[in-house]
């Protein structure tokens, strides 16, 4: 894929001066996203779309993401239309814009709106499908790994109560390569044959491993198996479309790489696959054959819902390719400067469909949740950059890493220095 960059700035301009249009779409053309990622004067010019804190460099963007400048004004107006039309635009229009904004998140995803049903985040969505899965009965088993996230574990844990059903952990190995990943997938299903129901993770919160969820899934459907895939951390950051994935279930976050407002997401069921999550609590507001029963948020803010179509114009005017190469070329900027330390572990596969902007590290032997709580606290009190302690991993505890579109080169370069630094005062260089 090529685009031109003088368009795509072009682009940017134009959203910059006012809500984002279709006007403001360009044919790919000219140079690769490759070469795109690396040209510091074009992504200088995103940066300025973005309003962030000049106290402290922010690489902690995984947790959700900052609205680009034309999408904080809309939400900024669908807070205030909200307010002043209240209850007039929930019972009237909202219901049509919902649609509409099914319809392209459809379109985006190479879907259908019937499939689609929006929901306050990721977590909402999540434990929507793990919870309402009817095809579970007692003595059956129930299977995740140890870096998929810690809710969508709860919930399945959840379900051994509720559904009399066994629960099986698995551990990604550390280092993690995708035959290894693939290996222990295929190993798991075997030695457990009772599984019904897998969480995959396409990219973890916890490490940015990237799996190969669409061999995964193939081969947990050759076993009866059924997969709910949680794309909430990949949608926006990755390159891809529902086919790529090939699942029946799967959740996406709409705040985290996509840089809608807080408080959106959606979840996905394949159309032929409705019947087998469960209504949620009896809801009657819509015929069991809508996927929107399988939700049921009550009243909302729907101030995020309605900034949707700004947000996903941001995205198309950049790239879901350009985007995922930006964010691996700042990434592996900070990794290929740090090789050389060998009391650095990373914890993120180099194969480049294995990993996006979100990377962690642990230094040797530091594996505890207060090891590694230190040395955020180090790099933001010392050198004024937020990063953040993850726990979780079968192997121990690390900090992740995760730069994002207003990240500058510099600003890399600056992390990588600092963290060199630590590393020369916990051990040898």
């Amino acid at each position: 894929m090529t685009l031109s960059r003088r368009r795509v700035v072009a682009g940017l301009g134009a959203i910059a001066a006012g809500p984002a249009t279709a006007d403001v779409l360009f044919a790919p053309r000219g140079t690769t996203p490759e070469q795109v990622a690396r040209d510091e004067r074009f992504w200088a010019t995103v940066a300025r779309q973005f309003r962030v804190s000049p106290g402290f460099l922010n690489l902690e963007n995984g947790y959700y993401g900052i609205m680009p400048e034309p999408v904080r004004r809309a939400y900024h107006r669908n807070v205030d239309l909200l307010n002043e039309q209240s209850s007039h635009l929930l019972r009237t229009t909202y219901k049509a814009r919902a649609d509409k904004i099914r319809d392209r998140i459809a379109g985006l995803l190479g879907t259908s709106r019937s499939e689609i049903a929006l929901t306050r985040g990721g977590t909402e969505a999540l434990q929507g499908l793990i919870s309402g899965y009817r095809r579970l009965c007692p003595g059956d088993a129930v299977m995740y790994a140890d870096l998929d996230y810690h809710s969508g574990q709860y919930a399945m844990n959840w379900l051994r109560d509720r559904r009399g059903v066994d629960v099986v952990r698995i551990v990604i190995p550390e280092p993690a390569t995708r035959q290894a990943v693939l290996d222990t997938y295929e190993r798991a299903l075997r030695e457990h044959p009772k599984v019904k129901l897998l969480l995959l993770s396409h990219m973890n919160n916890r490490t940015g491993l990237v799996t190969p969820v669409s061999q995964i899934v193939s081969m947990a459907r050759r076993q009866g198996v059924d997969v709910i895939v949680d794309a909430a951390h990949s949608w926006g950051q990755l390159n891809f479309t529902l086919a790529d994935l090939d699942a029946d279930f799967a959740v996406f976050s709409l705040h985290k790489w996509m840089g809608v407002p807080l408080g959106a997401g959606f979840l996905y069921i394949r159309a032929h696959r409705l019947a087998d999550i469960d209504l949620l609590y009896a809801d009657e507001t819509y015929p069991a054959t809508d996927i929107r029963s399988r939700v049921h948020s009550g009243t909302m803010n729907v101030a995020p819902f309605l900034t949707v179509d700004a947000a996903l114009d941001f995205h198309d005017n950049l790239g879901a390719a350009v985007k995922q190469a930006r964010l691996r070329f700042l990434r592996d900027r900070w990794v290929n400067q740090l090789r050389d330390i060998e009391n650095l572990e990373i914890l993120t596969p180099d194969e480049p469909d294995m990993y996006g902007a979100i990377t962690a590290f642990r230094l040797r032997g530091q594996t505890t949740e207060a090891d590694n709580t230190a040395i955020a606290d180090r790099l933001m009190n010392e050198h004024r950059i937020f990063t953040v302690a993850r726990t979780g991993m079968t192997g121990g505890g690390a900090v992740r890493v995760t730069p994002a579109l207003f990240t500058s080169a510099d600003d890399i370069d600056r992390f990588a220095a600092a963290l060199r630094g630590i590393c020369r005062q916990n051990g040898r260089p």
